[in-house]
C-alpha cells in the first residue's frame, strides 16, 4: 500500500469511527478521496436517510474542489452499495464523478447492496481490495451476515477471574482511566444491556460521560433484561425498555434497527448471553490485583470440559495505565469466504 493510499485509509477509517453508534442499521463507513496532492475531502454515513460516506465526500468536494475531482481516487471502508434504498447506488455517483480509482477494505455482505466493486471494474474505474483494520466496521458485518444483532460482552475482573469481592464490593475494581475508556466505548454503542440484578444492586445511569461527568453526544439505548420491578432511581430517571429475556431483547433492538450492543450484566445475564451463543466480541479489563474468592464472571459453568468450551480468538491486548484489556472475538468464516 502507498503511502498515500495508507493516508486516505487512515482518514476514511476515523471518519468512519467518528459516526459509530448514529448510523444503524446502516453501517458507519468512511471515505475520504484524494490525489497526488493530497486528500480532497472526507466524508461518513449520516443518520438513516441521509447520505452514504462515498456521497458526502464526493458533495463536499464539489462544493469545495470540483476541479480536483475528475481523475481522483476514493477509499472507503466498505465496499460501494449498488442498490436503490433510500438513496442511490455509490457505485452509480462514484462513476457519474469520474473517479478512477477506488480502494475498499471489506466487501459489502448485503445481498441485495453487494456488487459495487463489479460495478465499478464494468464501467472503467479501476478498484483495488485492501487489507487494513477497521474495527468499527465489525459489529454491522457481524449483525448482516447473522441476521441478528452484535453483541459484545464487557466485564471488569480481578486477575484471577472475580469481578466483585467475597463481601459484594466491585467498585471499583478497576483504574479511572479504564472507566473513562468504558465511557467513550459505551458512546459507540447502539445500546448497553444490563440484568435487573444488576439495575436493582447498582443503580445505574447507563449513560456515557466524560471525565468531567458532562454527558458524551451519544448516548445508547438502556435496556434491563428480566421481570422483577425496576425500583426508582437512574433508570427510571432517565428511560429504559425493558423485557423479560436476552432473546427477547436482542430481537426487539435488531427489528428497530439497533445493530451493536454492549451487554455490561452481571453473572445471570452473562451466562445466558454466552448459552445462546450470540457473543461476537469479549472485551475484558483485567486489574493487577488477587481476591482468591467472590463473585465470578459467570453464574454457573458453560463447559464441563475443555473440548465444549466457548472459544475466541484473540483480537487485541494493550494496556491503559496498570489495567490490562483484553479483545477476543468469535473465528469470523465469512472473513475467509471474502479473502
Amino acid at each position: 500500500m502507498s503511502p498515500a493510499v495508507q493516508a486516505a485509509m487512515i482518514a476514511a477509517t476515523n471518519a468512519g469511527q467518528r459516526v459509530r453508534g448514529t448510523t444503524s442499521p446502516n453501517p458507519p463507513v468512511g471515505c475520504a478521496l484524494f490525489d497526488d496532492a493530497g486528500i480532497i475531502t472526507t466524508g461518513a454515513t449520516e443518520p438513516v436517510g441521509g447520505r452514504h460516506a462515498e456521497r458526502v465526500a464526493l458533495d463536499a468536494a464539489a462544493a469545495t474542489a470540483p476541479e480536483r475531482v475528475r481523475g481522483a481516487s476514493l477509499a472507503v471502508t466498505l465496499e460501494p452499495c449498488n442498490h436503490t434504498g433510500r438513496t442511490g447506488p455509490c457505485a452509480e455517483a462514484i462513476v457519474n464523478a469520474g473517479i478512477a480509482h477506488v480502494y475498499f477494505v471489506h466487501r459489502d455482505p448485503h445481498p441485495l447492496a453487494g456488487g459495487g466493486a463489479e460495478h465499478l471494474r464494468a464501467s472503467g474505474v479501476q478498484v483495488t481490495e485492501v487489507s487494513y483494520p477497521v474495527d468499527g466496521l465489525e459489529p454491522w458485518l457481524d449483525a448482516t451476515v447473522y441476521d441478528r444483532v452484535s453483541v459484545t460482552a464487557k466485564f471488569a475482573a480481578t486477575l484471577d477471574g472475580f469481578t466483585a469481592a467475597s463481601d459484594g464490593t466491585s467498585q471499583w475494581i478497576t483504574s479511572d482511566n479504564t472507566r473513562q475508556y468504558t465511557h467513550f466505548d459505551r458512546a459507540m454503542r447502539d445500546a448497553i444491556v444490563i440484568g435487573t440484578g444488576t439495575a436493582i444492586a447498582d443503580d445505574p445511569s447507563l449513560t456515557a460521560r466524560d471525565r468531567d461527568g458532562s454527558l458524551l453526544e451519544h448516548q445508547p439505548r438502556r435496556i434491563v433484561v428480566g421481570t422483577r420491578p425496576v425500583p426508582d432511581g437512574n433508570l427510571t430517571r432517565l428511560g429504559f425498555e425493558q423485557y423479560a429475556t436476552p432473546q427477547e431483547a436482542f430481537d426487539a433492538l435488531y427489528e428497530s434497527g439497533a445493530r451493536d450492543v454492549l451487554v455490561e450484566g452481571g453473572p445471570t445475564l452473562m451466562r445466558s448471553v454466552f448459552e445462546l451463543d450470540v457473543v461476537d466480541r469479549v472485551h475484558a479489563y483485567l486489574a493487577p490485583m488477587l481476591l482468591g474468592s467472590g463473585r465470578g464472571l459467570l453464574g454457573g459453568p458453560l463447559a464441563g470440559t475443555l473440548a465444549d468450551a466457548h472459544r475466541f480468538e484473540l483480537y487485541d491486548a494493550f494496556s491503559l495505565g496498570d489495567d490490562a484489556v483484553v479483545e477476543l472475538r468469535r473465528p469470523r468464516p465469512h472473513d475467509k469466504e471474502s479473502d
